[in-house]
């Protein structure tokens, strides 16, 4: 089961022992994280690398929850701890389909306004640190996590409805759009799997320009890539 962090106060501090567990288990020398072989073309042959931020923008529904936690699910895999902060709970089962391992997640899914400093605890221990963002960040806030995501080699994943509520640019952009569940016949039965085109970008070439349609997710509960 994944660790659940809730009622964080104005100044929330996690517990030491916690923290002291959720230290990276790979030398910060390893400069590249794992991903799922679904997302590699998203990030090139650069792979996704340790001290990045990676934003991606997609509506509500569209599938970038499911984006984002299958960022998650190599690296938790290898045994490198993740944070979530301000996710509601998107369910054991769906995690656990994407290939999470909730043994490796630290979960913060109502951090309110204290969710900067939930997240900047977090980077202090962990390997990998995503946040969905609800209002827009302002400058000052997104560049002392940036900062210190870079000087930790923690990889920030951002997740926002639209590119207003992030104000920098990022190593890599992901986009989701054209999002279609399928399964409901005439609406009956249960949706099945959902097909969406993610475009990446990224700033002084981290990502060339790349465009691909995935299920997010297919009908075995994973992504994979749609034909």
């Amino acid at each position: 089961m994944f660790a659940s962090v809730r009622h964080l106060q104005p100044r929330p501090t996690l517990d030491p022992k916690l923290l002291a567990q959720v230290r990276p288990i790979a030398a910060a020398s390893s400069r590249v994280l794992p991903v799922v072989p679904a997302l590699q073309s998203l990030f090139g042959p650069r792979g996704l690398q340790r001290g990045s931020t990676v934003r991606i923008t997609a509506q509500r529904g569209s599938g970038g929850s499911t984006l984002a936690l299958t960022v998650l699910s190599a690296p938790s895999a290898a045994g490198h701890w993740c944070g979530v902060v301000g996710m509601a709970d998107p369910g054991v089962a769906a995690m656990v389909g994407l290939g999470v391992d909730l043994r490796r997640v630290v979960f913060v899914p109502a951090p309110g306004a204290a969710w900067p400093s939930a997240v900047g605890e977090l980077i202090d221990g962990a390997d990998i640190v995503l946040v969905r963002c609800e209002r827009p960040v302002t400058h000052p806030v997104a560049r002392n996590l940036v900062a210190k995501a870079r000087d930790r080699q923690v990889t920030l994943v951002i997740v926002t409805s639209t590119p207003e509520q992030w104000p920098l640019p990022s190593d890599v952009e992901l986009s989701i759009s054209d999002a279609r569940w399928s399964g409901a016949d005439g609406g009956y039965g249960h949706f099945v799997h959902r097909r969406a085109v993610v475009s990446a970008s990224g700033r002084r070439g981290a990502v060339r320009e790349h465009v691909a349609a995935l299920w997010l997710p297919s009908s075995d509960g994973d992504v994979a890539v749609a034909e």
